[in-house]
């Protein structure tokens, strides 16, 4: 099928666009492709290599390039952001709460214990790159733009009269910079303007055959300070002209042109008074052009391809790969499935944490990463880390999805903020060891958000250390368990040690005042939200006095540590089922739901991504947690957002609701996704008057998707525990389970045919067995092994590292 279009805005309207459907594009199923350029960002492509980011619009007339760089924040580093408290107001506002005071001690907490951001600031956009094309008049046909997951190459080709062009821009992590490339098949026939159309306060001037631009990220919406920064354009010829004028860059009859970029800020910069990262800039950027870009490609591709090829997803295609993407997401919204749409999502995913966190990023990824749409950063909320489940969600699928690696900029993070936490832990709550809040940036906030209502929640530092121990549980790793995760474990645990109390009313240890993200109940007539430990923190706190527990046994140290934890662990309180609505509590106490539509359900936390309640050990608590989901969902004006829903497929999966999950995946799809597949939390949710990208749609719903394909959270391994009609046939390989183990399976009409288990490290492995009525051949390195199923399925066997064991 052929179209024809006016090309909008083109020069005296002289060029016509036409596209036609592309024969190598069809082939392949990990590529993003279309046929016109992008209209608008939500339609634009992201690349990144864990630092610098640029979204790719793919435009004919004219080229944009939106930049980002990971560390260009406004704010600012604020030793007053959290007001003292201290343990002797904290003993007196918990016994308000104990003589059932709960106004009067939500008073005493929101008017006291509430922190001041005054200088908390935001992730930034930095602007557009603008390149500027003249064409001789003519048609302009067989355009398509696309971005190929395989090697992180974004593509852009089209034809205007007899010249054909390719366009191709790369983020390499080897070389550091960001390049974008254009040749023609024609000698002479690239003319171009190059110019910066830029969002901060910054000067842009020529210098040689380069843009250089120098300002600040002061932004005044969320308090004072900012980043410096210093980004650079260089450009690299084949034939034709250069000329620089006062703020542009312009090219006359080239045949190639190859564009080098990077952006450097002072965030942590020390050496030569702050400014080194001016000198990195250039450096990086002349040392990238000493290089053709070829050669910067293979370097790019070569470290980036075996990140991503580590694992492979099908889920049937049903003959679509050949429709561009926009076209199959919209018909997925008008109520189609594409199975081979869902698992180009499940990569997409996978494919934007590669793009967004490696082991040398400065940051983790914030709630938009870097790709940044200049819409959250003037929200209430900003771009910043929500630690209530936003910055969670970001990683979910790095363990599972075969990329342990990507975790580390999220371990610094959690490090740094232990020693800022460290201080509110004793400034607000008179405790030892550390702590963080709802709300974090990279200046150190670890205090309370400037409300009690989203912000007083100590365990959300428990829950984002909890990704310490889910990396030692996918790897085995005991030298990083002994230097890197379990010492902030411990500082954790010690906090909660410290800061926990004995209810005199029941005996047991709970937390508080604390809430339940970002929720409240109706407590005689009124709202309120503080409470002595909501069901979240309960969960938190046995997740970290377990890992901790686990770690003094597998390192051999601190026993006595070890008995103090098993000590609180027995004085837990335990789960209650609602006599109101038949849900798991969400808090101690049987609280009326003020709020019974909210996107939070943080109790659930039991169910996933822990394994406190399965529907295998603790049957009626599951049944309690499908009630609370189900009270959720039927609510009227639900707040379906990205991450809420995504939640809904984790939560589906571990129930084993196939009709459910799948119900969910294709919710996030139709109408929580955008044309570049980018997850949104839409307009009208948390007071946005837009759709706004958000990072962890995309995380997290991948992460239920493989919870659908395989589990492992309860010692036990499981091939295609919620698999729907829809995924009939399929199979993958190298997703990564807990214990230490990549797996790979493959089915037909819903029924497993073959699956395997590659240890990747010494292990006992159980794994159940799918029922049958015939029986299945186990194999360990070839060799057939008596390896009879109990009554539960279940065969267990002893491996070594990269011993394969199959399953046929």
């Amino acid at each position: 099928m052929n179209t024809t279009k006016k090309l909008a805005g083109f020069l005296g309207g002289a060029i016509l666009l036409t596209s036609c459907q592309s024969n190598d594009l069809a082939d392949s199923t990990m590529k993003l492709w279309y046929e016109q350029p992008a209209a608008e960002w939500m339609e634009s492509l992201p690349v990144g290599n864990g630092r610098l980011g640029v979204m790719v619009y793919g435009g004919v007339e004219e080229e944009t390039l939106a930049l980002n760089e990971s560390t260009l924040w406004s704010g600012q580093y604020d030793p007053n952001q959290q007001r003292p408290f201290g343990r002797e107001k904290l003993d007196a506002v918990r016994q308000l709460f104990f003589e059932g005071k709960l106004a009067e001690g939500n008073n005493v907490a929101g008017g006291q214990m509430n922190g001041s951001p005054h200088s908390a600031g935001t992730h930034l956009p930095m602007g557009d790159l603008k390149i500027r094309f003249t064409y001789p008049a003519g048609e302009v046909s067989n355009y398509e733009r696309e971005l190929d997951l395989n090697t992180a190459v974004s593509k852009v080709t089209y034809q205007v009269g007899n010249v054909s062009y390719t366009r191709e821009c790369i983020a390499t992590n080897p070389d550091e910079v960001v390049v974008w490339d254009m040749k023609a098949s024609k000698p002479g026939s690239i003319n171009m303007e190059i110019s910066l159309d830029l969002l901060r306060n910054a000067e842009v001037f020529a210098e040689g055959e380069q843009l250089v631009y120098t300002g600040n990220a002061e932004f005044d919406k969320h308090g004072s300070g900012g980043v410096l920064f210093d980004g650079r354009v260089a450009v690299k010829l084949n034939g034709g002209t250069l000329t620089a004028g006062e703020k542009t860059l312009q090219i006359k009859d080239a045949t190639r042109v190859t564009l080098v970029t990077d952006i450097r800020t002072n965030y942590k910069s020390t050496t030569f008074g702050g400014y080194a990262f001016k000198n990195k800039c250039k450096e990086t950027v002349e040392t990238a052009l000493m290089s053709d870009f070829e050669t910067l490609r293979k370097r790019h591709v070569d470290d980036y391809a075996p990140l991503f090829k580590r694992v492979n997803l099908s889920l049937g295609n049903g003959g679509k790969n050949n429709i561009p993407t926009n076209r199959r997401w919209k018909e997925v919204k008008e109520g189609a499935t594409d199975p081979g749409l869902d698992a180009l999502f499940f990569q997409y995913a996978r494919y934007l944490l590669i793009a967004s966190s490696r082991p040398d990023s400065p940051l983790p990824v914030a709630l938009q990463g870097f790709f940044n749409d200049n819409l959250a950063c003037h929200m209430g909320w900003t771009n910043d880390y929500h630690l209530d489940i936003n910055t969670q969600q970001n990683y979910w699928i790095a363990n599972v999805g075969n990329l342990p690696e990507c975790n580390l900029p999220l371990f610094g993070y959690i490090k740094d903020l232990s020693h800022h936490g460290a201080k509110t832990a004793h400034d607000l709550y008179g405790c030892k060891g550390w702590t963080v809040h709802t709300t974090s940036n990279p200046w150190g906030y670890t205090a309370v958000s400037g409300s009690i209502l989203w912000g007083l929640f100590p365990t959300a530092s428990s829950w984002i250390a909890s990704h310490l121990w889910t990396q030692y549980e996918y790897t085995q790793d005991k030298t990083y368990l002994a230097e890197v995760a379990y010492p902030l474990l411990k500082s954790n645990a010690e906090f909660l040690l410290d800061y926990m109390v004995v209810n005199p009313n029941n005996g047991y240890l709970m937390t508080g005042p604390s809430i339940s993200p970002e929720n409240s109940f109706r407590y005689e007539g009124n709202e309120q939200c503080a409470s002595m430990m909501p069901t979240c923190d309960r969960v938190l706190a046995h997740e970290i006095f377990s890992y901790c527990l686990q770690a003094t046994q597998i390192l051999g140290v601190d026993q006595s540590f070890g008995d103090s934890l098993q000590t609180a662990l027995d004085k837990l309180p335990p789960f209650y089922i609602s006599d109101r609505n038949g849900g798991l509590q969400e808090w101690f106490e049987d609280y009326e739901e003020a709020h019974p539509n909210h996107r939070h359900t943080t109790h659930l936390l039991a169910l996933y991504p822990y394994a406190q309640i399965t529907p295998d050990k603790t049957p009626e608590l599951a049944t309690a947690c499908r009630k609370t989901i189900e009270n959720r969902l039927a609510t009227p004006d639900w707040e379906d957002t990205e991450w809420s829903r995504a939640n809904m497929i984790c939560f589906y999966a571990r129930l084993r609701d196939t009709n459910e999950a799948y119900a969910s995946v294709q919710q996030l799809m139709r109408t929580l996704t955008r044309e570049n597949l980018l997850s949104i939390s839409p307009a009208g949710i948390a007071g946005a008057p837009y759709d706004i990208f958000i990072f962890d749609g995309n995380a997290a719903g991948a992460a239920g998707i493989a919870e659908m394909l395989v589990q492992s959270h309860d010692g036990i391994i499981e091939f295609l525990p919620c698999l729907p009609q829809e995924w009939k046939d399929g199979s993958y390989e190298g997703i990564s389970v807990r214990g230490g183990g990549e797996v790979s399976a493959q089915w037909k009409n819903g029924k497993l045919i073959t699956a395997s288990l590659k240890a990747t490290t010494d292990n006992t492995f159980s794994i159940k067995l799918p029922e049958t009525s015939g029986k299945y051949n186990v194999l360990v390195n070839g060799k057939k092994m008596d390896a009879d199923p109990d009554n539960n399925r279940l065969i267990t066997l002893s491996l070594q590292a990269n011993d394969l064991l199959e399953i046929k």
